[in-house]
């Protein structure tokens, strides 16, 4: 396995890029370590395949360096950089069987047969084809074949990264988690460098360490789940993460106070922004409480989604989601109160830390 340096990476795909705006791929300077499972989350067209591919050897990027291990490979090709890439399609051979299939990449590398026989099962056993070993490919499902894809990607052991482009696209919802788990053990017991796209928050959740959040062209926040779920560095990631996403409203920030319409809320610190920034209050859905106390708010509906309801209702004249537990109650007046600790202000999207 390897650490991946990415040094000052930009990528433009026109000729001679002149301003950020030319740039699929804004700057990006960060180290992953060794061993790590990170997925890039976001939406299409937000670079996050482009990134991976720079990885890989498929794209050269305009600028920057990608080292393993401190060794440059920018320059050199895919096959020179030891790594597995499963797609977002199946890639596989069809006229081969699905052993075959596993065993390709293992006896293109010399491995002894008795060696490519363990490994070969042991993927077979994880991806729940062991009964389908003698199958040709080309008769399979879309999501058999996608599994024969995932199990090449697996089946080497001396590979410096193994790198996923949204791989579980055409799987059945229950195998998604399934398939997500395995991964997630795999990862913990050889311990592979993993680096995962996806735009679906849930996968990228439940299977990184380290969850990379892109938007439009540049990374906007590195963290782990709860670091993401608690303190956004970034509007984006609030709104992108989460389910219904952070609430947004328009604010004014007066040292430890700040002023939603008419309501003012103190603080546990003064944040630092400027006259000119456009300045928001935020706050998950999961932060604020309803009760008969507080500030007033009109409900417009309440959603039962199972073991919680999310109330959809107004505030100072802005939208405001509310996550309860299904036995709760809604006062006829209902009135909210926000958890201090889960406030976030914001100025021109990012988060306002703390004034010197």
């Amino acid at each position: 396995m390897a650490r991946i340096t990415l040094d000052h990476i930009r990528h433009a795909y026109g000729p001679n890029p002149k301003s950020e705006k030319d740039y699929a791929l804004k700057e990006v300077h960060h180290e992953w370590n060794d061993g790590g499972a990170y997925a890039l989350l976001g939406p299409s067209g937000c670079g996050k395949t482009s990134l991976l591919n720079i990885i890989s050897g498929l794209i050269q990027p305009s600028e920057g360096r990608i080292l393993f291990d401190g060794h440059d490979v920018t320059n050199l090709p895919t096959q020179q950089r030891n790594i597995a890439q499963v797609f977002q399609f199946p890639v596989i051979y069809d006229t081969m069987t699905v052993y075959d299939n596993l065993a390709f990449p293992l006896r293109n590398r010399g491995v002894a047969e008795p060696d490519v026989d363990r490994r070969v099962r042991e993927i077979l056993e994880m991806i729940d084809l062991g009964g389908w070993a003698k199958r040709r490919a080309r008769g399979l499902t879309a999501d058999q074949k996608q599994k024969i894809s995932l199990g090449r990607g697996l089946v080497r052991s001396d590979v410096n990264a193994i790198l996923f482009d949204e791989p579980l696209t055409v799987i059945d919802p229950h195998m998604k988690w399934v398939l997500r788990s395995q991964l997630k053990r795999l990862h913990k017991q050889f311990g592979f460098t993993m680096v995962y796209v996806t735009h679906d928050q849930t996968e990228a959740l439940t299977f990184a360490d380290k969850v990379v959040v892109m938007y439009d062209g540049q990374i906007v926040q590195i963290g782990t789940p709860a670091e993401l779920f608690e303190r956004p560095s970034h509007t984006f990631v609030g709104y992108f993460i989460g389910s219904p996403g952070m609430n947004f409203m328009p604010a004014k920030v007066e040292g430890r106070t700040v002023r939603v319409g008419e309501h003012a809320l103190t603080l546990d610190y003064a944040p630092k922004t400027s006259a000119a920034a456009k300045v928001e209050l935020g706050i998950r859905p999961e932060f604020v409480r309803v009760g008969r106390e507080g500030m007033p708010v009109t409900v417009s509906k309440v959603e039962d989604i199972g073991r919680q309801k999310i109330v959809r209702a107004q505030f100072a004249g802005q939208p405001i989601a509310i996550v309860v537990p299904e036995d709760e109650e809604i006062p006829a007046d209902p009135r909210v109160t926000f958890e201090p600790s889960g406030i976030s202000i914001y100025a021109d999207s990012w988060r306002a830390g703390p004034e010197a």
